[in-house]
């Protein structure tokens, strides 16, 4: 029985990148042999146990044979005699078909049949076997690699046998977890359009995202938007997001803002009337085909509807700027406000040209916010009932304090105004 640290673990280690989970696989030995030493078993499909100490996962060496569609349509294969080279022969890519020894300590002791220092030096994503084909969740693997490894390139012949996949209908057999599982933390790396590109290169986005793949080639007003296309506009937006260290719930919402103008009608372009609105129908539609978390659908929802709105808050009145924080249920919900104004903030520097331009819309509405929630309506709700307010004209007492305070900020903002 030998034990081995595989996968990203030592590719990281080899790049001089930080790893937090660690990966062994382990050759020569039965499920009983792992029970007997304490291991305890987890693995639902294939044998996987849990350290007795560290609670680290230790897969047994296995191999895999195609038997269906999708990434569960597999047969999986564990025996003592299965080698490691075997074991790795069935991982995405080279750079991840990399094993050391558990004590590791130089790269004379590492196994790598298949090129994958070499690979890492060149800085080459490239697949190991022709096996590749058989696991459609390696397509969105390697996407969400290329955005994290940005200085990486995809091999040629990887990306035909990509194209390949797609063509053969491999990609509309993912299951709706895996998509946003891997969609989800390729939009958390260091550029996520690089994922988005790569997608729509071997033309998995057009299967998995038509939404925003159709975006490309969509004329967008050259005085607002230099850039002009609307699919590059989208993929500046996301990168701006990882520029500002946005957390999940703002790169999707920039994600999604402007589905809407990719089903304007020709006749009206370059122009978008009423996006706002489509796109918020549409990446509902996007949430439910992936089931994506409420905390990310409802932001992406605020931004899809609103960012018109806050983009020219600036020319708005008191009055206008709280029928907009409560359009956006910011009263209630603060926290999600803020996320919709960063979002908003990627949108507007998401252009070319204007990466480093300030965005004071930002802060004025977030003092209009702050200003709106310092109102005591306690005090405002009871004085009103005095005077022999009922129901909904106390509501609009309170909607008139906040109003008044929202001006005194909004003064104190631009006091020569």
């Amino acid at each position: 029985m030998k034990i081995y640290m595989v996968g990203g673990a030592v590719r990281d280690r080899l790049l001089g990148r930080p790893f937090h989970d660690t990966d062994w696989v382990v050759v020569g030995a039965t499920p009983e042999d792992m029970a007997a030493r304490g291991y305890t078993p987890v693995g639902r499909d294939f044998p996987v146990f849990l350290h007795p100490d560290t609670h680290e996962e230790y897969a047994l060496a296995r191999t895999e044979r195609k038997n269906g569609h999708g990434y569960r349509g597999f047969v999986v294969h564990t025996a003592p005699d299965v080698t490691l080279e075997e074991d790795l022969a069935r991982r995405d890519l080279t750079i991840n078909a990399i094993a050391a020894p558990a004590d590791w300590g130089s790269t004379d002791a590492l196994c790598d049949p298949y090129g994958g220092q070499a690979d890492l030096a060149a800085r080459v994503l490239r697949h190991v076997t022709d096996a590749f084909r058989e696991d459609p969740v390696r397509i969105l693997r390697v996407a969400r690699f290329a955005a994290r490894f940005t200085d990486f390139t995809l091999a040629p012949e990887t990306l035909q046998l990509m194209r390949e996949m797609v063509d053969a209908g491999e990609v509309d057999h993912l299951v709706p977890e895996r998509i946003w599982q891997e969609i989800s933390r390729g939009l958390m790396e260091a550029q996520p359009s690089r994922m988005f590109g790569l997608l729509r290169d071997c033309g998995a986005l057009e299967r998995v995202l038509p939404e925003l793949d159709r975006l490309w080639g969509v004329p967008q007003r050259a005085e607002y938007h230099p850039e002009v296309d609307t699919g590059v506009h989208a993929m500046l937006v996301l990168d701006m997001a990882a520029r500002l260290d946005a957390p999940l719930t703002v790169r999707f919402a920039c994600l999604c803002h402007d589905f809407g103008k990719g089903t304007t009608p020709a006749d009206v372009l370059p122009r978008h009337i009423g996006h706002e609105q489509r796109s918020a129908r549409l990446l509902q539609a996007v949430c439910e085909r992936w089931r994506v978390p409420n905390d990310c659908r409802e932001l992406a929802d605020v931004v899809a509807r609103e960012h018109g709105n806050i983009h020219r808050s600036s020319e708005l009145n008191a009055a206008a700027v709280l029928r907009l924080l409560e359009r956006c249920d910011a009263i209630r919900k603060p926290a999600r406000f803020a996320e919709a104004l960063l979002a908003c903030e990627c949108d507007a520097r998401g252009r070319t040209g204007f990466e480093n331009a300030a965005y004071p819309q930002r802060p004025r509405l977030q003092a209009a916010l702050d200003a709106a929630l310092a109102v005591e309506t306690a005090p405002v709700a009871q004085a009103a009932a005095q005077r022999g307010l009922k129901g909904k004209a106390i509501g609009d007492a309170v909607a008139q304090a906040r109003e008044q305070a929202v001006a005194a900020a909004l003064r104190a903002l631009h006091p020569t105004d």
